[in-house]
Protein backbone atom coordinates (compact mmCIF):
# COMPACT_ATOMS: atom_id res chain seq x y z
CA UNK A 1 0.00 0.00 0.00
CA UNK A 2 1.51 3.43 -0.94
CA UNK A 3 1.56 5.66 2.04
CA UNK A 4 -0.37 9.28 1.24
CA UNK A 5 2.67 11.58 1.80
CA UNK A 6 3.11 15.19 3.18
CA UNK A 7 1.62 17.86 1.08
CA UNK A 8 -1.52 15.93 0.25
CA UNK A 9 -4.87 16.54 1.61
CA UNK A 10 -6.50 15.31 4.48
CA UNK A 11 -10.33 15.98 5.06
CA UNK A 12 -11.97 15.36 8.76
CA UNK A 13 -15.37 14.50 9.16
CA UNK A 14 -15.95 17.23 12.31
CA UNK A 15 -14.66 20.22 13.40
CA UNK A 16 -14.77 20.51 17.00
CA UNK A 17 -11.89 20.25 19.51
CA UNK A 18 -10.50 17.04 18.24
CA UNK A 19 -10.97 18.14 14.44
CA UNK A 20 -8.79 20.89 15.41
CA UNK A 21 -6.44 19.50 17.33
CA UNK A 22 -5.52 16.56 14.56
CA UNK A 23 -5.82 19.47 11.90
CA UNK A 24 -3.07 21.54 14.12
CA UNK A 25 -1.18 18.14 13.79
CA UNK A 26 -1.74 17.60 9.95
CA UNK A 27 -0.22 21.06 9.20
CA UNK A 28 2.79 20.39 11.33
CA UNK A 29 3.49 17.43 9.21
CA UNK A 30 2.93 19.42 6.07
CA UNK A 31 -0.29 18.42 5.13
CA UNK A 32 -3.25 20.67 4.10
CA UNK A 33 -6.78 20.35 6.02
CA UNK A 34 -10.16 20.16 5.23
CA UNK A 35 -13.09 20.05 7.39
CA UNK A 36 -16.81 19.15 6.80
CA UNK A 37 -18.93 20.45 9.95
CA UNK A 38 -22.82 21.23 10.69
CA UNK A 39 -21.26 24.62 12.47
CA UNK A 40 -20.56 27.19 10.32
CA UNK A 41 -17.80 28.53 13.23
CA UNK A 42 -16.82 25.32 14.41
CA UNK A 43 -13.63 25.24 16.35
CA UNK A 44 -11.67 23.91 13.50
CA UNK A 45 -12.50 26.31 11.40
CA UNK A 46 -9.80 28.75 12.01
CA UNK A 47 -6.80 26.08 10.98
CA UNK A 48 -8.09 24.55 8.24
CA UNK A 49 -7.30 25.21 4.81
CA UNK A 50 -11.34 24.50 3.51
CA UNK A 51 -14.51 24.73 5.49
CA UNK A 52 -17.56 22.87 4.25
CA UNK A 53 -20.75 23.51 6.00
CA UNK A 54 -23.16 20.38 5.71
CA UNK A 55 -25.00 17.83 7.59
CA UNK A 56 -23.21 14.94 8.74
CA UNK A 57 -25.48 12.70 6.82
CA UNK A 58 -25.80 14.89 3.96
CA UNK A 59 -24.02 11.95 1.64
CA UNK A 60 -23.72 14.51 -1.53
CA UNK A 61 -21.57 17.21 0.25
CA UNK A 62 -19.74 13.72 1.57
CA UNK A 63 -19.24 13.17 -1.67
CA UNK A 64 -17.91 16.40 -2.90
CA UNK A 65 -15.70 16.77 -0.16
CA UNK A 66 -13.88 13.92 -0.57
CA UNK A 67 -13.33 14.44 -4.19
CA UNK A 68 -11.19 17.02 -3.09
CA UNK A 69 -9.35 15.22 -0.44
CA UNK A 70 -6.41 12.39 -0.56
CA UNK A 71 -7.92 10.10 2.74
CA UNK A 72 -10.68 11.00 4.92
CA UNK A 73 -11.00 10.48 8.80
CA UNK A 74 -13.42 11.58 11.53
CA UNK A 75 -13.57 13.36 14.70
CA UNK A 76 -16.89 11.94 15.88
CA UNK A 77 -18.90 8.98 15.68
CA UNK A 78 -22.33 9.95 14.85
CA UNK A 79 -21.22 10.34 11.10
CA UNK A 80 -24.41 8.42 8.45
CA UNK A 81 -23.08 5.63 7.22
CA UNK A 82 -24.63 5.82 3.37
CA UNK A 83 -22.67 9.91 3.88
CA UNK A 84 -19.54 7.85 4.80
CA UNK A 85 -19.97 5.30 1.72
CA UNK A 86 -20.53 8.46 -0.81
CA UNK A 87 -17.35 9.74 0.63
CA UNK A 88 -15.57 6.42 0.51
CA UNK A 89 -16.27 6.07 -3.35
CA UNK A 90 -13.97 9.24 -4.17
CA UNK A 91 -11.10 8.62 -1.43
CA UNK A 92 -10.23 6.20 1.16
CA UNK A 93 -12.48 6.78 4.48
CA UNK A 94 -10.07 5.56 7.70
CA UNK A 95 -11.98 4.42 9.83
CA UNK A 96 -14.31 2.74 7.61
CA UNK A 97 -18.25 2.80 7.32
CA UNK A 98 -17.99 -1.08 9.05
CA UNK A 99 -16.19 -0.09 11.74
CA UNK A 100 -18.57 3.07 12.81
CA UNK A 101 -21.56 0.55 12.09
CA UNK A 102 -20.19 -1.32 15.15
CA UNK A 103 -19.44 1.54 17.29
CA UNK A 104 -22.08 3.96 16.81
CA UNK A 105 -24.42 1.99 18.26
CA UNK A 106 -24.23 0.96 22.08
CA UNK A 107 -26.65 -1.83 21.28
CA UNK A 108 -24.88 -3.41 18.34
CA UNK A 109 -21.29 -2.52 19.82
CA UNK A 110 -22.03 -4.46 22.96
CA UNK A 111 -23.30 -7.47 20.69
CA UNK A 112 -20.49 -7.35 18.88
CA UNK A 113 -18.11 -7.58 21.96
CA UNK A 114 -20.13 -10.54 23.63
CA UNK A 115 -20.32 -12.58 20.51
CA UNK A 116 -15.96 -11.95 20.47
CA UNK A 117 -16.19 -12.80 24.37
CA UNK A 118 -14.80 -9.71 25.46
CA UNK A 119 -15.36 -9.00 28.78
CA UNK A 120 -18.65 -7.04 29.80
CA UNK A 121 -20.83 -6.01 32.50
CA UNK A 122 -24.58 -7.43 32.70
CA UNK A 123 -26.70 -5.52 30.62
CA UNK A 124 -30.29 -5.53 29.13
CA UNK A 125 -31.75 -4.23 25.56
CA UNK A 126 -34.60 -2.00 26.45
CA UNK A 127 -37.36 -0.49 24.25
CA UNK A 128 -39.84 0.13 27.35
CA UNK A 129 -39.93 1.73 30.16
CA UNK A 130 -41.41 -1.73 31.27
CA UNK A 131 -38.23 -3.25 29.86
CA UNK A 132 -36.54 -0.72 32.48
CA UNK A 133 -38.45 -2.21 35.43
CA UNK A 134 -37.58 -5.45 34.40
CA UNK A 135 -33.77 -4.55 34.64
CA UNK A 136 -34.36 -3.01 37.66
CA UNK A 137 -35.48 -5.61 39.39
CA UNK A 138 -33.34 -7.97 37.92
CA UNK A 139 -29.85 -6.31 38.39
CA UNK A 140 -30.89 -3.51 40.84
CA UNK A 141 -29.14 -0.40 40.70
CA UNK A 142 -28.77 0.89 36.85
CA UNK A 143 -27.14 3.06 34.14
CA UNK A 144 -28.96 3.82 31.18
CA UNK A 145 -27.87 4.39 28.15
CA UNK A 146 -29.72 5.70 24.56
CA UNK A 147 -28.35 3.76 21.89
CA UNK A 148 -27.11 5.92 19.84
CA UNK A 149 -25.61 9.62 20.49
CA UNK A 150 -24.94 10.80 23.83
CA UNK A 151 -21.61 11.60 25.82
CA UNK A 152 -20.06 13.40 28.48
CA UNK A 153 -23.17 12.19 30.51
CA UNK A 154 -25.63 12.96 27.92
CA UNK A 155 -28.19 10.49 26.80
CA UNK A 156 -27.72 8.78 29.90
CA UNK A 157 -29.39 8.21 33.43
CA UNK A 158 -29.19 6.15 36.57
CA UNK A 159 -31.69 4.35 37.90
CA UNK A 160 -31.77 3.37 41.65
CA UNK A 161 -34.94 1.77 42.16
CA UNK A 162 -37.45 0.37 39.95
CA UNK A 163 -40.34 2.77 40.34
CA UNK A 164 -38.08 5.43 38.74
CA UNK A 165 -38.31 3.46 34.97
CA UNK A 166 -41.11 5.53 33.98
CA UNK A 167 -38.96 8.70 34.41
CA UNK A 168 -35.98 7.11 32.99
CA UNK A 169 -37.05 6.13 29.97
CA UNK A 170 -38.93 9.88 29.58
CA UNK A 171 -35.73 11.62 30.06
CA UNK A 172 -34.09 9.90 27.59
CA UNK A 173 -36.74 10.74 25.14
CA UNK A 174 -38.59 6.91 24.81
CA UNK A 175 -35.21 5.96 22.75
CA UNK A 176 -34.19 2.09 22.56
CA UNK A 177 -31.06 1.74 24.88
CA UNK A 178 -29.21 -0.40 26.96
CA UNK A 179 -29.79 -0.45 30.58
CA UNK A 180 -26.47 -1.40 32.45
CA UNK A 181 -26.00 -2.82 36.12
CA UNK A 182 -24.50 -0.23 38.21
CA UNK A 183 -21.10 -1.59 39.13
CA UNK A 184 -18.73 -1.35 42.55
CA UNK A 185 -15.33 0.25 40.38
CA UNK A 186 -12.58 1.45 41.46
CA UNK A 187 -11.14 3.01 38.57
CA UNK A 188 -11.57 3.37 34.87
CA UNK A 189 -9.22 2.86 32.30
CA UNK A 190 -8.84 3.68 28.52
CA UNK A 191 -6.06 2.31 26.08
CA UNK A 192 -5.54 4.00 22.93
CA UNK A 193 -4.48 1.66 19.88
CA UNK A 194 -3.34 3.04 16.72
CA UNK A 195 -3.50 0.59 13.50
CA UNK A 196 -2.40 1.54 10.01
CA UNK A 197 -3.79 -0.25 6.76
CA UNK A 198 -0.83 -2.20 6.73
CA UNK A 199 -1.34 -3.69 9.67
CA UNK A 200 1.05 -2.18 11.91
CA UNK A 201 -0.38 -1.28 15.36
CA UNK A 202 0.88 0.88 18.55
CA UNK A 203 -0.07 0.86 21.50
CA UNK A 204 -0.02 4.26 24.16
CA UNK A 205 0.07 2.86 27.90
CA UNK A 206 -3.29 3.06 29.73
CA UNK A 207 -4.45 6.31 30.89
CA UNK A 208 -6.30 6.53 34.22
CA UNK A 209 -9.81 8.74 34.37
CA UNK A 210 -11.86 10.29 36.96
CA UNK A 211 -15.20 11.38 36.01
CA UNK A 212 -17.64 14.33 37.69
CA UNK A 213 -21.03 14.45 36.83
CA UNK A 214 -20.93 11.57 34.05
CA UNK A 215 -18.25 13.72 32.28
CA UNK A 216 -13.92 13.17 32.49
CA UNK A 217 -12.90 15.85 34.82
CA UNK A 218 -9.37 14.35 34.95
CA UNK A 219 -6.89 11.86 33.35
CA UNK A 220 -3.54 11.02 33.97
CA UNK A 221 -0.58 8.77 32.26
CA UNK A 222 0.77 6.22 32.89
CA UNK A 223 -2.26 5.27 34.98
CA UNK A 224 -0.96 4.64 38.51
CA UNK A 225 -2.62 1.00 39.03
CA UNK A 226 -1.27 -2.68 39.34
CA UNK A 227 0.82 -3.81 35.34
CA UNK A 228 -1.24 -7.15 35.74
CA UNK A 229 -4.05 -5.02 35.45
CA UNK A 230 -2.73 -2.67 33.29
CA UNK A 231 -1.04 -5.58 30.96
CA UNK A 232 -5.03 -7.27 30.60
CA UNK A 233 -6.04 -3.87 29.87
CA UNK A 234 -3.95 -3.41 26.93
CA UNK A 235 -4.21 -7.28 25.35
CA UNK A 236 -8.23 -6.57 25.53
CA UNK A 237 -7.89 -3.12 23.25
CA UNK A 238 -5.71 -4.87 21.09
CA UNK A 239 -7.28 -7.80 20.52
CA UNK A 240 -10.51 -5.48 19.71
CA UNK A 241 -8.74 -3.72 17.35
CA UNK A 242 -7.52 -6.18 15.43
CA UNK A 243 -11.05 -7.80 15.39
CA UNK A 244 -12.40 -4.81 14.41
CA UNK A 245 -9.52 -4.25 11.65
CA UNK A 246 -9.64 -0.24 12.74
CA UNK A 247 -7.50 2.11 10.34
CA UNK A 248 -6.83 4.88 12.51
CA UNK A 249 -7.34 4.87 15.89
CA UNK A 250 -9.06 2.82 18.51
CA UNK A 251 -9.96 4.13 22.26
CA UNK A 252 -11.14 1.58 24.36
CA UNK A 253 -12.47 2.64 27.84
CA UNK A 254 -12.78 -0.18 30.57
CA UNK A 255 -13.91 -0.32 34.07
CA UNK A 256 -12.13 -1.75 36.66
CA UNK A 257 -14.22 -3.22 39.39
CA UNK A 258 -13.81 -3.62 43.33
CA UNK A 259 -13.20 -7.08 42.53
CA UNK A 260 -10.46 -6.52 39.98
CA UNK A 261 -12.45 -7.48 36.91
CA UNK A 262 -11.50 -5.54 33.81
CA UNK A 263 -15.31 -5.20 31.59
CA UNK A 264 -15.13 -3.14 28.44
CA UNK A 265 -17.39 0.26 28.78
CA UNK A 266 -16.89 1.80 25.47
CA UNK A 267 -14.97 1.92 22.24
CA UNK A 268 -14.36 5.62 20.14
CA UNK A 269 -12.61 4.88 16.83
CA UNK A 270 -11.14 8.37 17.13
CA UNK A 271 -9.01 10.84 19.38
CA UNK A 272 -9.94 10.83 22.60
CA UNK A 273 -10.53 12.83 25.69
CA UNK A 274 -8.24 11.20 28.08
CA UNK A 275 -5.05 11.27 25.72
CA UNK A 276 -4.89 14.61 25.64
CA UNK A 277 -1.73 14.11 27.81
CA UNK A 278 -0.24 12.69 25.05
CA UNK A 279 0.90 16.14 23.71
CA UNK A 280 2.68 16.33 26.95
CA UNK A 281 4.05 12.88 28.05
CA UNK A 282 4.36 11.12 24.91
CA UNK A 283 6.85 11.51 22.08
CA UNK A 284 3.98 11.02 19.76
CA UNK A 285 0.56 12.64 20.47
CA UNK A 286 -2.60 10.89 19.53
CA UNK A 287 -3.34 13.36 17.04
CA UNK A 288 0.04 12.79 15.11
CA UNK A 289 -0.83 9.29 15.53
CA UNK A 290 -3.74 9.73 13.71
CA UNK A 291 -2.44 11.17 10.99
CA UNK A 292 0.20 8.64 10.18
CA UNK A 293 -2.15 5.95 10.84
CA UNK A 294 -4.38 6.73 8.46
CA UNK A 295 -1.94 8.01 5.65
CA UNK A 296 -0.06 4.49 6.48
CA UNK A 297 3.32 5.99 7.51
CA UNK A 298 5.32 4.59 9.82
CA UNK A 299 3.39 5.08 13.19
CA UNK A 300 5.12 7.30 15.88
CA UNK A 301 6.52 6.04 19.03
CA UNK A 302 3.73 5.78 22.20
CA UNK A 303 5.87 5.46 24.96
CA UNK A 304 5.63 7.98 27.71
CA UNK A 305 8.48 10.51 28.23
CA UNK A 306 7.28 12.18 31.21
CA UNK A 307 3.88 11.10 32.99
CA UNK A 308 1.25 14.00 32.51
CA UNK A 309 -2.07 14.91 33.34
CA UNK A 310 -4.85 16.59 32.07
CA UNK A 311 -7.74 18.97 33.84
CA UNK A 312 -10.66 19.72 31.66
CA UNK A 313 -12.54 23.13 31.32
CA UNK A 314 -15.82 23.53 30.93
CA UNK A 315 -18.05 26.45 30.71
CA UNK A 316 -19.54 26.80 34.03
CA UNK A 317 -15.75 28.92 34.24
CA UNK A 318 -16.84 31.20 32.25
CA UNK A 319 -19.78 32.05 34.09
CA UNK A 320 -18.66 35.70 35.14
CA UNK A 321 -16.41 36.22 32.13
CA UNK A 322 -13.20 34.86 30.73
CA UNK A 323 -11.26 32.77 33.46
CA UNK A 324 -7.86 34.73 34.69
CA UNK A 325 -5.88 32.05 32.70
CA UNK A 326 -2.58 34.18 33.83
CA UNK A 327 -2.89 32.77 36.93
CA UNK A 328 -2.16 29.45 35.33
CA UNK A 329 0.24 30.71 32.90
CA UNK A 330 2.76 31.45 36.12
CA UNK A 331 3.17 27.88 36.85
CA UNK A 332 5.89 25.94 35.90
CA UNK A 333 5.38 22.86 34.02
CA UNK A 334 1.24 23.64 33.36
CA UNK A 335 0.14 24.27 29.94
CA UNK A 336 -3.41 25.51 28.76
CA UNK A 337 -5.27 24.34 25.68
CA UNK A 338 -8.33 26.12 24.46
CA UNK A 339 -10.39 24.65 21.64
CA UNK A 340 -12.10 28.52 19.96
CA UNK A 341 -15.52 27.48 21.02
CA UNK A 342 -17.68 31.44 21.12
CA UNK A 343 -19.90 30.59 23.46
CA UNK A 344 -19.58 28.81 26.85
CA UNK A 345 -22.44 27.17 28.37
CA UNK A 346 -22.26 24.79 31.90
CA UNK A 347 -21.25 21.34 30.85
CA UNK A 348 -19.42 22.63 27.96
CA UNK A 349 -15.55 21.55 27.00
CA UNK A 350 -13.55 24.48 26.45
CA UNK A 351 -10.18 23.63 26.67
CA UNK A 352 -8.04 21.90 29.24
CA UNK A 353 -4.92 22.13 31.16
CA UNK A 354 -2.28 20.07 30.95
CA UNK A 355 1.12 19.32 33.59
CA UNK A 356 4.19 17.16 33.74
CA UNK A 357 5.36 15.73 36.59
CA UNK A 358 8.34 12.99 37.83
CA UNK A 359 5.24 10.71 38.81
CA UNK A 360 1.68 10.61 37.35
CA UNK A 361 1.32 11.81 40.80
CA UNK A 362 3.16 14.92 40.48
CA UNK A 363 1.82 15.95 37.07
CA UNK A 364 -1.67 15.18 38.28
CA UNK A 365 -1.36 17.38 41.83
CA UNK A 366 -0.09 20.01 39.22
CA UNK A 367 -2.96 20.38 37.14
CA UNK A 368 -5.38 20.42 39.77
CA UNK A 369 -3.00 22.61 42.14
CA UNK A 370 -3.53 24.97 38.52
CA UNK A 371 -7.26 24.01 38.37
CA UNK A 372 -7.74 25.28 42.01
CA UNK A 373 -5.94 28.69 41.03
CA UNK A 374 -7.63 29.03 37.54
CA UNK A 375 -11.33 28.38 40.25
CA UNK A 376 -9.87 30.50 43.24
CA UNK A 377 -11.35 34.43 43.65
CA UNK A 378 -7.99 35.74 45.52
CA UNK A 379 -4.95 35.98 43.81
Amino acid sequence: MTPIAPGATIGILGGGQLGRMTAMAARSLGYAVHILDPDPDCPAKSVADRCVTAAFDDCDAAADFARHCDVVTIEIEQIGLDALAAAARHAPVRPSAAVLAVVQNRIVQKQWLKNRHHPLGEYAEVASADDVERAAHEFGPLVVKAARGGYDGRSQVRVTKADEAESAWNALGRRHAVAERALGLVGELSIMVARRPSGDIAVYPPAMNHHERQALAWSVMPAPMPDLILSQATKIACDIASSLTVEGLLAVELFVTEDDRLLVNELAPRPHNSFHETEAACATSQFEQLVRAICDLPLGDPAVIRPAAIVNLFGDLWSSGPPPFERVLREPGVRLHLYGKRSARPGRKMGHLSATGSTAGEALSRAQAAFARLCDGDL
